[in-house]
């Protein structure tokens, strides 16, 4: 009996068996679900990250300006526009037709007064100049040659008319003696012309010859190079394009003056010798001290205007013809302006303090781009200057936010009216 127990209870079905594995499917499931909800999580967090990152930071900007700029006309009465324009300046060419063979100039050269500027081909005219030299070097032998034959001529006929006071000779052999000495007088008269036109035509030939070296006439710049090696120059113009009548042009600096258009309505303002102040379109920020120095006594009917020549107190390598320019007619002579201050002027809100140091962030292609800068001295209440890591005209960002980094896109806000 109880080895069939022991069997029964063998054959019997373990439930416990039987319900585990359901038991581990709903395990797995969740695990699954969980994974999944971080997952959505994780992704929509990053594009959270990814938007906020790349979302355009809206700022205000200003414009860093010079210390000077942005000052106004104190005591003008009338402005005027016109141009640069040089009192003194030469197109330089060749005084006779001749090949070049020499150009010694680029636009930009400095050149003395008398310098070598170009050569031309001087072949034939120096021969001509030797064959000159040659004649007259012939023409003063035959003055010696003369000299000589009138010293022997005067000394026969000395020693004739003292032998016709002696009976010797006859009387008209000492005459034809004395005839033949006065001949050689005018012989010897006749060679010295000779030889001064002999040395004249050296003269020419020298000329010719200095005539194919071209030379600057006064000191100056150049300011253009008209003619190569190999080409022909000549004074006059020969026509078809072949023929150059300039080598380059040369301009005076030192008579740089500036020509304006005033309307005729208001040149009653405008004085002789009245203080001006001209800047020019190429350097906004820089005022030049300037005084009229005529009103040209002519009107153009066509614009209505007159010209007034004004002067340039100061010189400077930047000033150059033709450049534009703007002048301001002043009641009285501005005051010496002090030397201007390095730097830029910005707001002092631009400036702010990063990883322990001041920096100011610019507007570059849409994007904040971070500079290290020097702060100087506060101009005024809103202004203040920076000596360096900023230049003028850069467009800063006025009290930056917290979160604006280097690289931030950005957009600037509209101007409220």
């Amino acid at each position: 009996m109880n080895s069939n127990a022991e069997l029964l209870r063998q054959l019997k079905i373990d439930k416990s068996h039987k319900d585990a594995p359901h038991h581990d499917g709903r395990g797995h499931k969740g695990l699954l679900i969980a994974a999944i909800a971080i997952l959505v999580l994780a992704v929509i967090g990053a594009g959270a990250w990814f938007l906020l990152a790349h979302r355009a930071v809206e700022v205000r900007t200003a414009t860093a300006v010079a210390p000077s700029s942005g000052t106004a006309d104190a005591g003008a009465v009338l402005q005027a526009t016109g141009y640069v324009t040089a009192r003194r300046q030469a197109t330089v060419s060749a005084q006779i037709t001749g090949t070049l063979t020499e150009v010694l100039i680029e636009e930009g050269d400095r050149v003395r007064k008398g310098q070598v500027l170009a050569r031309l081909e001087d072949n034939a005219l120096r021969a001509s100049l030797d064959a000159a030299r040659a004649n007259a070097a012939a023409a003063r032998a035959g003055v010696v040659q003369t000299q000589a034959q009138l010293d022997q001529s005067l000394r026969d006929a000395d020693r004739a008319e003292a032998l016709v006071g002696r009976g010797l000779v006859s009387k008209q052999l000492a005459e034809q003696a004395r005839t033949q000495g006065n001949t050689y007088r005018a012989q010897l008269n006749t060679s010295r012309r000779q030889a001064d036109a002999a040395q004249a035509q050296v003269g020419v030939g020298q000329v010719n010859l200095d005539y194919t070296v071209v030379r600057a006439p006064f000191d100056g710049v150049i300011t253009d190079k008209a003619a190569q090696v190999g080409e022909i120059v000549s004074p006059l113009s020969a026509g078809g394009g072949f023929t150059r009548t300039g080598v380059g042009t040369i301009v005076d600096m030192d008579s740089l003056e500036i020509d304006v258009d005033v309307n005729e309505a208001f040149i009653g303002r405008v004085k002789s010798d009245m203080p001006a102040e001209a800047v020019l379109d190429a350097y906004p920020d820089w005022k030049i001290p300037a005084h009229v120095i005529a009103i040209v006594p002519a009107a153009d009917r066509g614009k209505a205007t007159v010209k007034v020549r004004v002067a340039i107190e100061v010189k400077d390598p930047r000033i150059v013809p033709d450049m534009g320019v703007r002048v301001s007619f002043l009641e009285r002579r501005a005051p010496v302006q002090a030397a201007a201050v390095a730097g830029v002027l910005v707001p002092s809100g631009a400036i702010v303090r990063r990883d322990d140091h001041d920096v100011v962030f610019t507007v570059a292609d849409g994007k904040a781009v971070r500079h290290a800068v020097t702060p100087g001295a506060p101009a005024s209440a809103d202004l203040r200057l920076v000596t360096e890591g900023v230049q003028a005209g850069d467009t800063v960002i006025d009290t930056p936010p917290s979160n604006l980094a280097d690289g931030s896109a950005v957009r600037i806000a509209p101007s409220t009216p």
